[in-house]
């Protein structure tokens, strides 16, 4: 077993969840589904992938910023 973490977001009509360990995302009508929906896919990238690129997060943050675009 391993500890996965991941950020969610609303981009209407759906949340998305995208995991921070690998490159795997997936997405939900509720932040719920979205999370289990995910783990779901993390699990198959796993059973599926004989050397996953694992990484370790130690820390996460969101933030907002303005820019000039």
């Amino acid at each position: 077993m391993r500890s996965i973490n991941y950020c969610v977001v609303k981009e209407p009509p759906y949340y998305v969840a995208q995991c921070l360990n690998v490159e795997v995302s997936s997405f939900g009508e509720s932040v719920e589904e979205a999370i289990r929906n995910l783990r779901e896919a993390v699990e198959l990238y796993f059973e599926n992938n004989d050397a996953p690129d694992f990484r370790e997060v130690e820390e996460a943050f969101v933030g907002e910023s303005v820019v000039n675009a």
